[in-house]
């Protein structure tokens, strides 16, 4: 008899696997039942998962880092099993702002991180009010990156504005807010309503940057080994399956339906494609590597990333930066990775930590099997991050 898991999970293009791994037969050959449960909100898929109701979930990478060092809710230790979509945001502004950019000079370059960010510094006269889906989110530590390197304070010049992502167009809309950073199909729903511009794919900002996690409660994962072990070979399953691009058009009509996405197909393939209307009525433009879900050991949890996220949260909090960096590696499980996906004929990094941002062009590295290329990851200002620095 399948065991039974009930797995929470907020409707975006990145909750694919999940989806998948339900309807595609993944999680059955694992023994597994899924019953998929729709947030409305990033804050209530964390209290499900906090308080027992959801065993796992597909999470928003800083989540898992934010709950072990008790931030944000209910003091949880909660681990990231593995990563389920790198990539995959964009940075949309107002119509009104858009049109400040371009009065400003913008050539609404849909890759300029630098001029982009100027231009829209630029744009008011007032703080950026900025959308982001949750305060401990990549989407968050993306916006803080970009803007604070192009010489805002961030987050204190900033008004940073909490937004569900299906709420995100209504607020720009609303004129609740300027900008917003946020999970595919959302921006291109705002697109679509004629309430906003794509101006920026985050991905131009880190180009290999943990979109979402498969993430679960540490108690509940030492208790449930075999369960865990099953549900992990499923999700990785269904995220080589999507990294086919023969599959896409599959994938699109499962999660335009009501039950998970809930928009059109043909809206969900932008992302899937990489293939986005960055206005209403213009052409789509091609991003390489707008979402991936496979390619590059993209569902490897590397610890030296949640030591970023790690570094990041203590410095804007006033935690210590060694002690927040240590409890984010721990819960990064690259060990349980390794332990339960071994016997599939992956290629294993040789390391669980590596420095972020080092590569311009994909490069090969050491693993089990000596084929993983990687990369590129480099941040737009040029930074890297050592994770074996601590002070």
């Amino acid at each position: 008899m399948a065991t039974e898991l009930h797995i929470g999970f907020v409707p975006l293009v990145d909750c694919a696997a999940v989806v998948v791994a339900k309807h595609l037969g993944f999680a059955e050959a694992e023994g597994l039942t899924l019953t998929l449960h729709k947030q409305p909100s990033w804050s209530a898929l964390r209290d499900g998962v906090a308080l027992g109701g959801l065993d796992a979930a597909h999470m928003l990478s800083p989540l898992p880092v934010a709950m072990s060092l008790g931030l944000g809710g209910l003091p949880t230790r909660v681990d990231a099993l593995m990563v389920m979509s790198v990539n995959g945001d964009v940075i949309g502004v107002s119509n009104a702002i858009a049109r400040k950019m371009r009065a400003d000079g913008w050539p609404a370059s849909f890759r300029d991180p630098r001029g982009t960010g100027e231009h829209l510094i630029r744009a008011t006269d007032r703080r950026l009010r900025i959308g982001v889906p949750f305060p401990f989110s990549m989407h968050a530590e993306l916006v803080f990156h970009w803007l604070g390197a192009l010489g805002l304070k961030t987050p204190g010049e900033l008004d940073v504005r909490i937004v569900p992502p299906p709420h995100m167009a209504d607020a720009i809309a609303a004129d609740e807010i300027d900008a917003f950073c946020v999970g595919e199909p959302w921006g291109s729903i705002a697109v679509e309503q004629g309430v906003g511009e794509l101006v920026l794919p985050c991905s131009a900002i880190w180009s290999f940057s943990p979109e979402k996690v498969l993430g679960a409660r540490h108690d509940w994962i030492e208790e449930n080994p075999d369960i865990v072990r099953g549900l992990m070979r499923a999700i990785f399953g269904a995220c080589k399956w999507l990294g086919a691009e023969e599959n896409r058009l599959v994938a699109s009509e499962l999660l335009s339906r009501s039950d998970y996405v809930n928009v059109p197909a043909t809206v969900i393939d932008r992302a899937l494609s990489g293939r986005l209307v960055t206005r209403k009525r213009a052409l789509g433009q091609t991003t390489e590597r707008f979402l991936n879900f496979h390619a590059s050991a993209a569902t490897f949890p590397w610890r030296s990333q949640a030591a970023w996220i790690a570094s990041n949260i203590a410095a804007r909090i006033g935690l210590d930066r060694s002690d927040a960096m240590r409890t984010a590696k721990a819960c990064f499980r690259s060990d349980l990775y390794r332990e339960n996906l071994d016997g599939l004929g992956l290629d294993m990094p040789g390391a669980s930590e590596k420095i972020e941002g080092a590569l311009a062009h994909p490069t090969a590295v050491a693993s089990s099997k000596g084929s993983i290329i990687l990369g590129p990851d480099a941040f737009f200002d040029g930074t890297i991050f050592d994770p074996s620095e601590t002070t």
